[in-house]
């Protein structure tokens, strides 16, 4: 049996440098911010003890988010996007303990602040060099991975053709073993004996769901290798979404369709639902009596419009706009879109409408927690009815609580859905934004949103 090569990033891997790095960065932010704020490196023992509880919180909260885990297939904007909710949740953890235990006379906070800052810009700068040097080597051949590809041919090319694009992940093709139609008994050890001879690091087995049963076979036909062994199931055929591996009652699972807010993120989420519709509400709240003195003058009838919209996980809620439109009414359980030129709609409504201030009251719901201020935007009943038999996946956009604004209306996608193929495109920007979602893309689409202004030609 050949043994597989180890490279120097397998021998020191991220999960036993990188908590040591962390630790020391926070002693050296601490003594760079003592010699700031006192003008000496003579610290009291207060403050070494001090800065000894915040690199072992550190370490606790990074392992808590796997921020230690291989950093091979991880991309730099969400390491360090991890690493600035981990700083952030330590500086609310070493304030609130200064204010509790009464200590801020004996700690100075500009320490504190100083101490934070610069350990963070050691940590996150020490991880962006070392990937960009990992990311170069590999490009350059070194460091890498290689694999042996097991699966039917057009999967394989598929794959392959992911790790050309993917070259600072670091893995080589090793060998590839074809199969087609039934596997047998001969194969899968002729199989063996090639992964034998290849010296490949690991073994990706790639094959649709319908081949399940081989992997079994496979799996144990390597029981003896050293070789990492993977599955990368063929999902082609499947809408998938925030797909991940995961484990619920002791048994492994494969999430093909969950939220992205648990945990952590689902209280990030609200944070930021939280702080912003705060800071907007009491922004715009003097132009939202100026509107609603406006419709209350120009037309009979009240100035809030009420409709019931589906949130998250199916669960209705009254979604509140400035009234648009002439009051009506309309047959039971039909709900008529707004049209280019509907008559229904008032002169201010047409101005509110195009320049979307009418959805200003939300900024309501998503302090009642019922919105967000990112997210899809949230349709009719009627609407959601009629579309979620013609749209596949139509009603997995409901994972999550709808926003105000989301991906699909900064791309263009906003007014009236006259036709399945635009709800179409709509719902594929909708599951884009959950099967990707940051933080980052959070105030990537606010900023958008703000940029590209309110006024839109599909609005009306």
């Amino acid at each position: 049996m050949k043994v597989v090569p180890i490279s120097f990033a397998d021998r020191y891997p991220a999960q036993l440098i990188v908590p040591v790095f962390d630790m020391l960065s926070i002693v050296l932010g601490g003594l760079v911010g003592y010699w700031l704020r006192f003008g000496t490196l003579q610290l009291h023992e207060r403050f070494w003890l001090a800065m000894i509880i915040m690199a072992l919180v550190v370490v606790l909260l990074n392992t808590m988010q796997r921020g230690y885990s291989s950093w091979r297939i991880k991309r730099l904007p969400g390491m360090i996007a991890r690493l600035a909710l981990t700083w952030l949740i330590l500086a609310a953890i070493a304030t609130s303990l200064i204010y509790f235990a009464h200590a801020a006379e004996r700690f100075s906070r500009l320490w504190v602040g100083y101490t934070l800052l610069l350990s963070f810009l050691l940590a996150g700068g020490a991880r962006v060099m070392v990937q960009l040097l990992l990311r170069r080597a590999r490009r350059q051949g070194r460091g890498r991975r290689p694999v042996f590809l097991v699966g039917p041919g057009e999967q394989l090319i598929r794959v392959a053709q992911g790790m050309r694009k993917s070259p600072a992940e670091g893995y080589s093709i090793a060998g590839v073993e074809r199969l087609a139609g039934g596997v047998d008994q001969e194969a899968i050890e002729r199989l063996s004996r090639r992964v034998e001879d290849s010296d490949a690091c690991e073994v990706w087995i790639c094959v649709p769901f319908e081949m399940g049963g081989v992997v079994k076979s496979i799996f144990y036909e390597l029981r003896n290798h050293t070789a990492e062994v993977r599955f990368l199931p063929d999902f082609r055929d499947m809408h998938l979404l925030n797909h991940r591996m995961s484990e619920v009652a002791g048994h492994l699972a494969v999430d093909l369709s969950v939220t992205p807010f648990n945990g952590v993120t689902r209280i990030v989420k609200r944070l930021e639902d939280l702080v912003l519709g705060t800071i907007f509400s009491l922004l715009v709240l003097p132009l939202c009596l100026v509107i609603a003195i406006a419709i209350k003058l120009s037309s009979p009838g009240p100035v809030l419009f009420k409709q019931y919209r589906m949130g998250d996980n199916g669960k209705h809620f009254k979604v509140y706009k400035f009234r648009s439109m002439e009051v009506h009414d309309e047959p039971s359980g039909q709900v008529t879109q707004a049209c280019r030129g509907d008559p229904r709609v008032t002169r201010l409504g047409a101005f509110l409408r195009r320049t979307s201030l009418d959805e200003l009251p939300q900024f309501y719901n998503v302090l009642q927690g019922r919105m967000s201020i990112v997210g899809p935007r949230p349709h009719a009943l009627a609407h959601n009815e009629y579309y979620k038999d013609m749209v596949e996946s139509y009603m997995k956009r409901h994972k999550v609580k709808p926003g105000i604004t989301g991906w699909a209306q900064v791309n263009g996608l906003r007014g009236e859905t006259d036709t399945v193929d635009k709800m179409e495109r709509r719902v594929e920007h909708d599951l884009w934004y959950i099967d990707n979602w940051s933080l980052w893309l959070d105030l990537r689409i606010i900023a958008l949103t703000i940029y590209k202004g309110f006024i839109n030609p599909n609005a009306y």
